[in-house]
Order: C-alpha cells, then structure tokens, then sequence
C-alpha cells in the first residue's frame, strides 16, 4: 500500500513539474489593437526567440522603402536561402507585391532575403533599417539579426514587443491588405495559389489578419489579429505547441471580459483655473467593468498662456492608458 501511494504521489508530482515546465516556457499577450494596452499576459515581456513572426517587421520595413510594383531581380542567394520558400529562381523578375504575399501567407525565406536586398541594398542594410525602426518604437526587447526569423542566439524579441510590431503594422494599408489574404494568385514562374498558413482567418473566428512561425528552437510562434463587433485586439503566443486553440480561448476571454464604452463624450469641459476643454470626438476605451470604475481622469495644461491645447490623460492604476491631444478655451 505504501509502495502504491508513492508511485501514486511521484507520478503527480512529475506531471504537475511537467506542466510547471511548459507554464514557464510559454510566453502570451493580449493587446487592445487601438491603444496598444496589454489586457492579459504572461511572461509577455520574457526575451524569446520569435521565429517568422519577425516577417511581420520585415513586410512593414520593406513596403516603406520600396515601391509595391518596383521589380525584384533574384538573385542566387535569395533563391538558395534556408528553410521554408516560394521556390523562387535565380535571375527571375518578381514584383516587391508578390513578394509580400509570398512573405505573408507562405512565409518564404526567400522572398525575405530578397525584399532585403531591394529595400535594404543588402541584407545586412536592411536588418540595420529593422533594428532602427524597432528603437524608433521603442520595442526594447527585440533585436534583429536576418530578415526571415531563422535561429540566432541574438535574433529575439517578446510577446508584448511582437503584439505592438503587428499592431503598427496594420496602420499601413498595403500591409493590413496582404496580412488579411486568405489566398493569392501567384505570377512567379513556380506560380501557384498561395493560401495562407494562418488557418485561423478561415474559420469565422473573428480572426482578421496575422503570422505563423516554427523553428526547432523557438517552437510553434503564432500572432493574431481580431475584431468582434467594434472591439479590436491583437494576440500573441510564443512556444506555445496548441496555439490555433489557445489563440481562440484567449480571445474569446477577451470578448467576454472587455467592452468598448464611452469613457468621454464629446463636447466642452471646464477644468481649473476658468479654463474649457473641447473634445471634438468622444473618448472610447476597451475596458471591463471593473476597470471603469478606478479610472482617472488629468488634465495637463501648460504654463505658457499662449499654448492653446493640452493633454487629456486617463489612468488605470497609475499607468496612463489613453492620451489625447485637446483645444483649451
């Protein structure tokens, strides 16, 4: 009896060890796709290699330094580059356009090493421009090494910083359009439908736009854009082997917890010292309800009279979670 309740107790403790283990690996975040503010997460800031999600940073780099319909002559290296690819040839002439869409929906490496040496002059150019671009953003825990995401001890980034990386790029129209396609007619001489390996935008999951990623070393990394109703947010799950189910539950914790509500509505507010704000648009934040009620509200004014706006700040336990620039009356 004794023997059995201690086989019994050791198999309990190394499942709950094994289940430890995984918890500790995996890295999560949920963003609200408009202000960027985390609304769940874990080991979300946690510096973790990211795979191809490093295309999505790639794709906005090379739209804003090239032309959608400059011509791309592939060079050897592009087309013999490593892991996943578009089965592009050397010396053949395809668009920046195709290559998007072949970075995106089929995550080819070598559309990767050839946006690069286009938009960036060579590879090594245009992780420069990467690299800048994520400081410019503030994105403190990614560095890039390579274009396509391929393993580097050096090439990280976290759940958090690749939530924002998705969350800017979808500003950029031509990258919100290729990011949202579910399939493409390719014109490259190994031409064929492309259909997105995002599997998640074609079940009618409210999934809109997104990226998938594996390597060996960082495991199943996988980012998601959502919308439900007038509610936006942005998923990100890195080392995590069951995330097309995961990416689903978390956004439906979410959509369950979380309302968009008027915070604000528009018009004119007097503050101290007989000065009127003007709020030409109402104020709406994706909030719970528990969270509405320890919102704060502070306006910052400057000293100088000639200065006719100020900041509208709203608080959420000491941290601002939404700015707006206002009129003063």
């Amino acid at each position: 009896m004794k023997l059995a309740k201690f086989a019994i107790a050791f198999a309990v403790s190394v499942t709950f060890y094994f289940l430890f283990q995984q918890v500790a690996k995996a890295s999560y975040v949920v963003i609200d796709a408009d202000t960027g503010r985390t609304l769940i997460g874990n080991n979300e800031h946690a510096r973790m290699p990211i795979a191809s999600l490093t295309k999505i940073w790639t794709a906005l780099v090379a739209i804003e330094n090239s032309d959608l319909d400059d011509e791309v002559v592939i060079s050897r290296e592009a087309a013999m580059s490593e892991g996943s690819s578009i089965y592009l040839e050397p010396g053949e002439v395809v668009t920046v356009e195709t290559l998007l869409y072949g970075l995106m929906l089929r995550s080819g490496n070598d559309a990767a090493y050839a946006l690069a040496e286009h938009a960036g002059g060579s590879v090594e150019g245009f992780v420069d421009l990467m690299n800048e671009k994520a400081m410019y953003y503030r994105l403190n825990q990614t560095y890039f090494t390579n274009p396509s995401g391929l393993h580097h001890d050096l090439h990280l980034s976290s759940a958090y910083d690749t939530a924002q990386m998705l969350r800017i790029a979808l500003a950029n129209k031509d990258f919100y359009k290729i990011a949202s396609t579910i399939q493409y007619k390719s014109n490259t001489k190994n031409g064929t439908v492309w259909l997105n390996k995002h599997r998640l935008l074609r079940e009618q999951v409210g999934a809109v736009a997104g990226k998938t990623g594996f390597t060996k070393v960082a495991g199943r990394t996988l980012a998601t854009y959502f919308e439900r109703d007038d509610e936006r947010i942005i998923v990100v799950t890195l080392n995590e082997a069951n995330d097309w189910q995961v990416h689903k539950q978390l956004a439906n914790q979410v959509f369950e917890e979380y309302d968009v509500k008027t915070i604000v509505r528009k018009g004119k507010y007097k503050a101290a010292n007989n000065v009127t704000v003007e709020l030409k648009k109402p104020i709406k934040l994706l909030i719970s309800n528990e969270e509405e009620d320890q919102l704060r509200h502070v306006l910052h004014v400057s000293r100088n009279k000639d200065v006719k706006y100020g900041i509208w700040h709203i608080f959420l336990n000491d941290e601002s979670i939404y700015s707006e620039k206002v009129t003063l009356k």
